[in-house]
């Protein structure tokens, strides 16, 4: 079990001496931010913590988001634009595409995501993923959110979707998602934002690095019938009231049967839920244990969030990138320290260089920054879980 020594200081430039007790500061009624140091046999990590009060009728917590979701922006403006009084980063996502030269990286996200309720996106396959290998049992579908009862959970939200037409219906198996199943049709709606489209057709269920498809098909349906139809995947914005169908391998071949004129009704879902928020996270504790078979030997500047006291506390942890402490954790040891904080379950986000908590100073109308990237500055970020007070708020 690793032990977390707590430390007291305003600055976080250098390592200042042990303090005897952690202290809390108050970010807002319900939520209280301190840092402390965790020794490991490679040195000393920083970790930077954000405890937040589900319990108290005032404090909600909400996905940060561009506004779209294939786009980036620093953690700091997606938390100061959406009236936020804390936050962390939120999940691995798309961030370079070396391996097929000439096709856009969107900077979606990889796991689903739900905004107010509303499904956003869903899961690109295992293989497609951005991040450190799963732990066994675990898979992309995963994350942490808050359901309708105002408690934290961990979860599973799967795609339930169907396209019908009078030429037939046919499994939906993409939302908003940069990378599609091999042989399948995923659907892009106005909240994927005006990144191409053609790397959803590239790679294959189980490697991101696969050459694209050579079968690919493009279906626009506006208020419920066909307009367009297109051999290969576009780009630019989408209209409100129109869907874009997206198709590789047989699904292009079951695109191909639609026609200019077609009536289509597309209609989809994520079960596992209901969640007023959630965000793509891989577990690495669940009921205070943590998972076997997660990595114990590559250290990391980490991001995790976890659950207490049934749900009714979250934990929001980040570790500082600066050179003194950059050496960071393993996820096997951030499990652990998620544990000796008290959670019971709790997840994985992205990490490096997107590690990033931020939280306003008392009196202060925006957040500040309290870790150190390890880049030196704020890297953009696909989402972050924001932390709402007072008459703000998000679901």
């Amino acid at each position: 079990m690793l032990v977390l020594a707590s430390l007291l200081g305003a600055s976080l430039a250098a390592a200042p001496p042990a303090a005897p007790a952690p202290v809390w500061r108050p970010v807002a009624s319900g939520v209280e931010y301190r840092w402390f140091d965790i020794p490991s046999s490679r040195g000393t990590a920083r970790a930077h913590l954000l405890s937040v009060d589900l319990g108290d009728a005032r404090v909600s917590v909400g996905l940060l988001y561009p506004g779209v979701v294939a786009a980036r922006s620093p953690l700091s403006s997606l938390a100061d634009g959406a009236g936020a009084v804390g936050g962390v980063n939120g999940d691995f996502f798309h961030m370079s595409e070396t391996q097929h030269p000439g096709v856009e990286a969107t900077g979606a996200p990889v796991g689903p995501a739900v905004a107010d309720g509303r499904p956003l996106k869903a899961a690109v396959p295992n293989g497609q993923r951005f991040g450190p290998a799963l732990p066994p049992g675990t898979n992309s579908r995963q994350v942490l959110g808050v359901g309708e009862d105002g408690a934290a959970r961990i979860g599973e939200l799967a795609l339930d979707g169907t396209v019908s037409s009078e030429r037939g219906a046919f499994t939906l198996r993409g939302l908003n998602q940069y990378a599609l199943p091999v042989g399948s049709v995923g659907v892009f709606t106005e909240d994927w934002g005006a990144a191409s489209r053609v790397r959803a057709t590239c790679g294959t269920d189980t490697r991101r690095d696969a050459p694209c498809s050579a079968e690919t098909y493009e279906v626009t349906v506006r208020d419920g019938q066909v307009v367009s139809t297109a051999e290969k995947p576009g780009r630019g914005s989408i209209a409100p009231g129109t869907e874009v169908l997206v198709g590789r391998e047989a699904g292009a071949r079951e695109l191909r049967r639609m026609a200019v004129g077609d009536r289509v009704k597309v209609s989809y879902g994520l079960t596992g839920g209901p969640y007023r928020f959630a965000v793509g996270g891989f577990p690495v504790l669940r009921d205070g244990a943590p998972l076997s078979g997660m990595d114990e030997v590559t250290p990391a500047v980490r991001t995790a969030a976890g659950v207490k006291d049934d749900g009714r506390r979250l934990l929001l942890l980040a570790l500082d990138g600066s050179p003194g402490f950059r050496s960071g954790l393993t996820v096997a040891e951030v499990a652990e320290a998620m544990r000796d904080l008290g959670a019971s379950d709790a997840v994985n986000l992205d990490g490096g260089g997107s590690s990033t908590l931020v939280a306003r100073e008392e009196g202060a109308a925006r957040v500040s920054v309290l870790n150190h990237p390890s880049g030196g500055a704020q890297r953009a970020v696909a989402n972050g879980i924001g932390v709402f007070a007072g008459t703000g708020g998000a679901g």
